[in-house]
């Protein structure tokens, strides 16, 4: 694959990191858990885009959560968060090296710890309300960005056994709340992007439910591929059963589908699970995407900005860099 500026070559960073487990959580997680003081190295967000400028890098997709006073709710920020002025300001510094900033909030239920008080009042009038005014404020700090991620992943059963606060939107009301957000994105002039979780329970109603206006960042960790023409790397060093090869498959059944309905996609990957996922990742999603609809790429380090990973965020990026940079 030739490298190809017009892409965008995105990294998930985080300011806020309050997004799962909350402070009194029963799981020995070490940085899941909830935390009233923000946890955030300046010294290691500075190395990491620099890093991210001279590996090839051009987007952002900067997890806020609770690492913002905002003046719409201040209520809502972590003991060192940055001010507005700050956040604009470090801004400035991305563009002024090349990258792009787009925000990201996540309002799925089993990732909304940084909500606070708030998180424990889904789909009340004050809950929407708060919503509304994070996402408007933040497109405006932004600068009207082109997307605004959502977040909008694993608000499943399965994935809040181990949380104290369980609460998950189902069936029509999930889908009252998507439109919301949407919504509240366009009358800023800004597109939304979310996972695309809730596809893999039922393609079928996703697609047609689903705005086409929105960005689909369906991820995949794994090396399982189902097309084995493409051009993969390290595909002998990994062996899966049948029921692990069928649980990919759900993964991977969305990006042709999302494809099939006029999607625009950024497919995501990570370093979570393997080292040569995120490169073979682009291998596939380049033969099954049309190139007017292949957005880019995201690479995830599911770790926070602290300078404790910052060694592991620079593995993370190398990674990802063999396939932005392939001759």
């Amino acid at each position: 694959m030739e490298k190809n500026k017009q892409l965008m070559w995105c990294y998930l960073m985080h300011l806020g990191y309050n997004m799962w487990h909350s402070a009194d959580s029963h799981l020995d997680t070490k940085y899941g858990k909830a935390s009233t003081v923000l946890r955030f190295d300046l010294d290691a967000w500075n190395a990491i885009i620099d890093k991210l400028a001279a590996s090839g890098f051009n987007t952002v997709v900067l997890d806020l959560g609770e690492g913002v006073k905002y003046e719409s709710h201040p209520e809502i920020a972590a003991q060192g968060a940055w001010s507005i002025d700050f956040l604009r300001s470090e801004l400035n510094k991305l563009r002024a090296k090349g990258i792009t900033p787009i925000p990201k909030l996540n309002f799925a239920t089993t990732h909304d710890e940084w909500l606070g008080e708030y998180s424990r009042r889904v789909c009340t009038p004050e809950y929407y309300q708060v919503c509304r005014d994070l996402i408007e404020e933040v497109c405006d700090v932004f600068d009207q960005p082109e997307f605004f991620h959502l977040g909008m992943d694993e608000e499943f059963t399965e994935n809040q056994i181990h949380l104290h606060y369980a609460v998950i939107r189902q069936f029509d009301l999930w889908w009252h709340d998507m439109y919301f957000y949407i919504e509240a994105c366009e009358r800023k002039n800004v597109r939304a992007a979310v996972w695309s979780d809730c596809g893999k329970k039922n393609i079928a109603e996703y697609v047609a439910k689903m705005p086409k206006s929105v960005l689909q960042t369906n991820w995949y960790y794994w090396n399982y591929w189902d097309d084995v023409q493409a051009d993969y790397i390290g595909m002998d060093a990994f062996q899966y059963n049948e029921k692990q090869i069928q649980g990919y498959k759900t993964h991977l059944d969305l990006f042709p589908a999302l494809e099939k309905a006029g999607f625009e996609q950024i497919p995501s990957g990570s370093f979570w699970n393997n080292d040569v996922n995120f490169y073979n990742l682009t291998r596939y999603a380049q033969k099954l995407i049309s190139p007017e609809r292949l957005r880019g790429f995201m690479q995830t380090a599911w770790l926070p900005t602290v300078n404790e990973t910052l060694s592991e965020h620079f593995r993370c990026i190398d990674v990802a860099a063999k396939a932005i940079n392939k001759d």
